[in-house]
């Protein structure tokens, strides 16, 4: 496991695996560095939505345009929520944070288009109140061969939900429930605003990169020979 910087981020210090804390915004780029150097590895690397999106904006779509297989999960909690509640690509519109008290003009990302576009072979989305279906779509990601992005929304009750009046961690969690639904319900006839959970894409023909690096490799100790 390989992390950056962020209260997400500390989850390396929680698990009993082999893990790398680097710096901000970077994990991915150590992840394919230890990826490539020893491939049988399953590598996995947790980010917040500043970390993975913002400074580690460029490392991620280059990640999903590589498809190395790598496992990234963006803890999305829409807000810098360690550093001091300061709003992060991911807060989107009229959203309240210490570096925006009149509210965010900016827009967001769509955390699952953007790897979709960027050409991630797995991607999928969840939320902390579907524990169940989360734990199922992490053990799909990280078995799946290819640059696996999984988005889990996540509640910032002290800093998020303070500032935007969304009540307490209980009420954010339970947002989750009624503001989420599976791809493909029903209830998105009546509510098209309601946020889609599931898997998206799951594409098993595009080439692995540390196996067509191995190709690379091979060739060039041909032409030694």
């Amino acid at each position: 496991m390989t992390s950056g910087i962020g209260c997400s981020s500390r989850i390396s210090g929680y698990v009993d695996f082999h893990s790398l804390h680097t710096i901000h915004g970077r994990a991915l780029s150590f992840a394919t560095g230890v990826k490539l150097s020893r491939p049988s590895l399953k590598a996995i690397v947790p980010m917040g939505d500043g970390d993975s999106l913002a400074i580690g904006g460029n490392h991620f779509i280059h990640a999903c345009r590589r498809n190395i297989d790598i496992t990234a999960i963006v803890m999305n909690n829409k807000i810098y929520g360690m550093t001091g509640g300061q709003f992060s690509p991911l807060s989107g519109q009229g959203k309240k944070a210490t570096t925006a008290p009149y509210a965010t003009i900016d827009s967001d990302f769509d955390v699952v288009e953007l790897a979709k576009s960027a050409g991630a072979t797995f991607v999928a989305r969840s939320t902390v109140f579907h524990a169940n279906e989360t734990k199922e779509i992490l053990k799909k990601a990280i078995n799946h061969k290819g640059f696996s992005v999984v988005e889990i929304m996540s509640q910032c009750p002290t800093y998020f939900g303070r500032k935007n009046k969304l009540g307490d961690a209980v009420q954010m969690m339970e947002s989750f429930k009624t503001n989420t639904v599976k791809i493909g319900s029903k209830k998105l006839e009546k509510n098209p605003n309601l946020i889609q959970r599931g898997i998206f894409v799951e594409n098993t023909d595009k080439p692995e990169y540390c196996e067509a690096y191995d190709q690379v490799i091979a060739t060039a100790m041909k032409g030694k020979k």
